[in-house]
């Protein structure tokens, strides 16, 4: 019997071959897309509102594990370790453009009342000790001129949280726009990976 043509077996290899590359490469993706979804997300620090905890250009690893990660296309979120808390520092869509992913500090969560007096930051009427708190800009807003510096006793809705930048003079958060319903919160940033001299765990 005649051996098979020479060509015959690489054709049927580089064919099944070809194949096995694109189904390697479609789990990879959907992989990713999975972590993506589920897990964890990579963003970039655009401005300077948390400065010094984060400066422009650090790229940072946020988990969705902490507070359930929201199904694609819709506001349903699956279960949680825990619920947000002050201090957290949290990545949410934008209220006002839901488009835009901002970053910031929780202060307060539902049912706390917040106030700003003289740049100083309370909740429930207790002074909070913030050693994150960045005052850059001199001086201080007059009172009933702009709430960034004089912010009057504001309740925070159930289910919402008031978000503020730790470079509080430069920083646009809810003391100009409000608290942030719980539906648009992405997840917990709690990495910097790049560059390397920023590589660290946030606390």
């Amino acid at each position: 019997m005649n051996p098979p043509p020479k060509n015959h077996r690489p054709a049927l290899r580089s064919g099944s071959a070809f194949r096995e590359n694109v189904e390697s490469l479609a789990w990879a993706i959907g992989l990713m897309l999975l972590v993506r979804i589920f897990l964890i997300q990579a963003f970039r620090i655009p401005s300077e509102s948390m400065r010094d905890t984060l400066l422009v250009g650090d790229f940072l690893f946020v988990t969705k594990l902490d507070y359930g990660a929201k199904l694609p296309f819709t506001h349903l979120r699956l279960p949680g370790l825990r619920a947000p808390r002050r201090g957290d520092i949290i990545v949410f869509q934008w209220p006002p453009d839901p488009t835009q992913d901002f970053i910031k500090r929780c202060i307060a969560t539902g049912g706390q009342t917040v106030e700003v007096r003289h740049k100083q930051v309370s909740v429930d009427g207790q002074a909070l000790v913030e050693p994150y708190a960045r005052h850059t800009v001199p001086g201080e807003e007059p009172e009933g001129l702009s709430p960034r510096d004089n912010f009057p006793p504001h309740l925070v809705p159930a289910g919402h949280l008031f978000m503020m930048g730790d470079n509080r003079g430069a920083s646009d958060d809810s003391r100009f726009w409000g608290p942030v319903p719980k539906k648009w919160i992405i997840g917990e940033a709690f990495a910097t990976y790049w560059p390397p001299s920023r590589i660290g765990l946030l606390g």
